[in-house]
């Protein structure tokens, strides 16, 4: 009886042992399976950081010059002024070559004459199409190089633009003459003419473009007075809406 007692115990003593191996192999595949967990968890995390941080790269690249509120339009008037005139135009357009001629003189005389009162110059690009040169977008993304200056010099710059529009369905003005209207109006710097020949804001065109559009803008030129649009384009229609929104 005691022989058969001493080869249970061995027996057991083994299987303990190996019960012990046994545990320890389970114990290191799970510690490997955890670390590995941690390592994908952190894998996955730098990833998202990763594309997170170019979306955020990608929505902020279209550059804004400084003269340029956030939605895009181009003021001439005070920051904080309590009537806002908004013109939505695109400078192949013929309607808004002859609002300029018709009304330009109002509006910028509404823009210097009080502080309660300015204008937003929106430029869009929605009739590059009618020019085999993409002449809408460049002229557009000149609008936003001469910003970059100052309002005075915009404003000069605007009405010669729109004096020496191109016809529908031609090659519209070239780079360099729209660098030469730039210098007749004042933004004369290298900066202005590099702007304009890169097509530095050409980005910021088409996203504010299909920012009007997508805000129902459904032709040129658009007016709106503190976001009520105007149907009387005249200098006397425009002076009604300014005096109607300042009461």
């Amino acid at each position: 009886m005691s022989k058969n007692t001493g080869k249970n115990t061995g027996r057991a003593s083994v299987s303990f042992v190996e019960q012990n191996r046994r545990a320890d192999r389970r114990r290191n595949i799970l510690i490997q399976i955890a670390v590995g967990a941690v390592l994908i968890g952190l894998v996955v995390a730098i990833g998202i950081s990763v594309v997170a941080k170019k979306s955020a790269n990608d929505a902020s690249s279209a550059p804004q010059p400084t003269a340029v509120s956030e939605n895009g339009s181009i003021r001439v008037g005070p920051a904080d002024a309590r009537v806002v005139v908004e013109a939505v135009e695109d400078f192949q357009c013929p309607a808004c070559k002859q609002f300029e001629a018709q009304s330009g003189t109002t509006l910028s005389e509404i823009a210097n004459s009080t502080e309660s009162v300015a204008v937003d110059y929106r430029p869009i690009a929605t009739l590059d199409r009618m020019s085999s040169t993409e002449y809408s977008s460049r002229a557009a993304n000149a609008a936003y190089c001469v910003a970059a200056t100052d309002s005075a010099v915009f404003e000069q710059w605007h009405t010669t633009m729109f004096a020496q529009q191109p016809p529908e369905g031609g090659s519209g003005l070239t780079d360099q003459q729209l660098v030469e209207i730039a210098k007749s109006a004042g933004a004369s710097s290298n900066d202005v003419a590099d702007c304009i020949t890169g097509g530095r804001y050409r980005e910021t065109v088409s996203a504010n473009t299909n920012s009007m559009l997508d805000e129902g803008i459904s032709g040129t030129p658009t007016v709106k007075v503190n976001g009520s649009a105007v149907s009387d384009l005249s200098p006397s229609g425009l002076q009604a809406a300014v005096t109607a929104a300042q009461q």
